[in-house]
């Protein structure tokens, strides 16, 4: 897709949203911007929640594709997160077909491979294709698009990158975060070779950057034209000197995805 397009970006002002919105137009992207509340700074956003599907498809409806970061991002109740992340999912999708958008860049997350064992040195780095293994009703709603953006391909020939975040922040800010840190920046370089590969069908990607202690194979991401240029190894000495490093016989640092598995986080946060 060129880069001189109109893209909608649901979830426009969550975290990851607030920095794409700063990053992406630098890229030539005209934003059409969507979330439940109310954008600050952009009067022109839509807002409207994923259950609305006459909103959704008004919201789709002349782009040339979308950024789905809109849901629920932490634990929650199972039918909360079944509206708003697998509900919410399949509404978006179904407007993008009725509306013929063909591509989407569908945030999924580490946490739908969350109970991974973490790698020790000197093992390989996690593939792409690693089974599934959810550990949150939020990484099995994630789970659950990346099948949604499977059978649109298969079916209706709608694209989709699956992006499986690590942690998305200016700086990491645990010694975990160090082997799953994706900057701003890289993010928004791998939105936009996401958004610009071609003949992607359905791929998944994890989405980090290049840190020295990377969990994760990047091959998919790459051949997308990924080229990330951050590390969190600069941040390294600081948070290990806070925290220690990971500890084998902590269970919060047992898997990949950390205190997810024993104690997650609720939303809201």
């Amino acid at each position: 897709m060129p880069a001189d397009r109109t893209v909608l970006l649901t979830g426009a002002a969550g975290g990851l949203g607030t920095l794409m919105r700063e990053l992406l137009p630098a890229y030539g992207y005209a934003l059409r911007l969507l979330d439940v509340a109310p954008v600050e700074g952009a009067p022109d956003a839509i807002t409207a929640d994923l259950a609305d599907t006459a909103a959704l498809r008004e919201a789709v409806r002349g782009v040339d594709a979308i950024i789905h970061l809109a849901g629920i991002s932490l634990e929650a109740p199972f039918d909360r997160i079944l509206r708003a992340n697998v509900e919410g999912t399949y509404n978006l999708y179904e407007a993008a077909r009725e509306e013929g958008v063909r591509r989407i860049v569908f945030a999924s997350s580490n946490h739908a491979v969350g109970y991974t064992p973490r790698p020790r040195a000197g093992d390989p780095l996690i593939p792409v294709d690693t089974p599934r293994r959810p550990d949150t009703f939020y990484g099995l709603s994630k789970c659950f698009g990346e099948d949604l953006a499977q059978l649109y391909w298969d079916r209706h020939g709608l694209e989709t990158v699956s992006v499986r975040i690590g942690s998305c922040f200016p700086e990491p800010t645990s010694v975990r975060m160090l082997s799953v840190w994706l900057s701003p920046a890289d993010a928004a370089r791998l939105f936009h070779a996401a958004l610009t590969a071609e003949g992607v069908g359905h791929t998944v990607v994890y989405g980090s950057s290049a840190n020295t202690r990377l969990w994760w194979d990047l091959t998919s991401a790459r051949a997308l034209g990924y080229a990330p240029q951050d590390d969190s190894e600069p941040h390294a000495a600081r948070l290990v000197a806070e925290q220690g490093e990971l500890d084998d016989a902590n269970p919060d640092h047992a898997h990949l995805g950390g205190h997810f598995c024993t104690n997650p986080p609720r939303w809201p946060h």
